[in-house]
């Protein structure tokens, strides 16, 4: 077996020409880590976010165009409260911090906010990691790590991650800060959006166990993140404290359930190339030479969905009726055997799908016969 160095530079060499040797690479970040997670049957994510395909370029070359994504005025905006809550040195965010966090700390007086800047995301990484240490040491000290730079193992293939903001407290304890331009409102924020902020955040505090880990001492990474939105109507910042350990331990288990990044591209047709500069007809046979697992959900979480929904429509799968269904259907995988199960033409009667199936169809053609009898003219 080759050394882990020889592997890991043989897979990056395999991934760059499925992505297209003059394709740069899209980094991988927490909110498509929390979408995969959420997903980690789909070996088509999987193989494309790990090579760093542009999953919304390629969508628009299969002329299946995605309207996933931020708006540039949201984008903007969101960078623009940021940059509010930073000003000063963090103070109003080390403010927050101490107020929903750590009200029996000394309240900040002031903090360290080293310097991050280092070359590549590998050199940020490093550099992020001595950061945390000294400030791990530094005991009875505040200090504000601004987008430090984590790494975190995905499928044996590494993703590197930029939280907003990590506070590491005078205890020596770490707290991921998720910072967003939606607002809070009476004290209270879009159930939604503050379910999908949780699982983003969740992702950074899984990197941070893993610098934990690494130390001698290993710090405390809490496990309540500080969630920063305007208040109410205004652009003044309030924050949250969010508890995102059912979050963290979900998608913990399902990046573990993730198909190593290698082995899926072993499986692969030679000269197999996502390059958006293809012929359709040819990209197209790349994308489907690798399985997907379309469910409703994905139009929310992924740029492809409308491509694959429409390969799901073509094929009758049961898939895009919702996975609850396709849970209940047992070995039927396509609307052809649901329908010929139901009218007694296909099936085993032993089986309970089928026979919930049958009962159901006998149901409706008695309900339209009754109705049809109520409804009909008197002789």
């Amino acid at each position: 077996m080759p050394p882990p160095r020889t592997r890991e530079k043989a897979l990056r060499q395999r991934l760059a020409e499925l992505r297209g040797p003059e394709v740069q690479a899209k980094a991988l970040d927490a909110r498509a880590l929390a979408a995969l997670a959420a997903n980690p049957g789909c070996r088509r994510r999987a193989i494309l976010d790990g090579a760093g395909v542009d999953k919304a370029v390629l969508a628009d070359a299969l002329g299946s165009p995605s309207v996933f994504g931020q708006s540039q005025f949201a984008f903007v905006r969101g960078n623009a409260f940021e940059a509010k809550v930073k000003a000063d040195g963090g103070t109003e965010l080390l403010r927050l911090a101490h107020e929903k966090l750590d009200r029996t700390a000394e309240p900040p007086a002031g903090a360290h906010v080293p310097d991050l800047t280092a070359q590549g995301p590998h050199g940020r990484t490093a550099r992020t990691e001595l950061a945390l240490r000294e400030a791990t040491e530094a005991v009875g000290a505040w200090t504000l790590l601004d987008h430090p730079m984590l790494a975190l193992d995905v499928a044996g293939s590494p993703a590197f991650l930029e939280p907003d903001a990590v506070v590491v407290h005078p205890d020596g304890s770490w707290t991921v800060v998720e910072i967003k331009s939606f607002p809070m409102l009476d004290g209270a924020a879009d159930p939604a959006k503050v379910g999908a902020a949780a699982r983003q955040s969740a992702v950074y505090v899984l990197a941070l166990e893993q610098v934990a880990a690494r130390l001698e001492s290993a710090p405390r990474v809490r496990h309540r993140i500080l969630l920063v939105c305007p208040k109410d109507f205004s652009n003044l910042p309030t924050a949250s404290a969010v508890d995102v350990r059912k979050q963290r331990a979900v998608t913990a288990r399902q990046l573990a359930r993730l198909t190593r990044i290698e082995e899926i591209a072993d499986t692969l047709p030679e000269g197999t190339c996502f390059s958006p500069e293809l012929p359709a007809e040819r990209l197209t046979e790349a994308v489907e030479s690798v399985p997907a697992s379309y469910a409703p959900e994905c139009l929310s979480a992924c740029e492809l969905a409308f491509h694959c929904r429409d390969r799901s429509r073509a094929e009758g799968a049961v898939t895009r009726l919702g996975r609850p269904v396709r849970a209940e259907l047992g070995g039927l995988t396509t609307v052809g055997d649901v329908l010929a199960a139901a009218r007694g033409e296909a099936g085993d009667p032993d089986d309970p799908a089928v026979a919930a199936l049958r009962r159901a169809a006998a149901l409706r053609a008695e309900a339209l016969a009754t109705a049809a009898r109520e409804v009909a003219p008197c002789p």
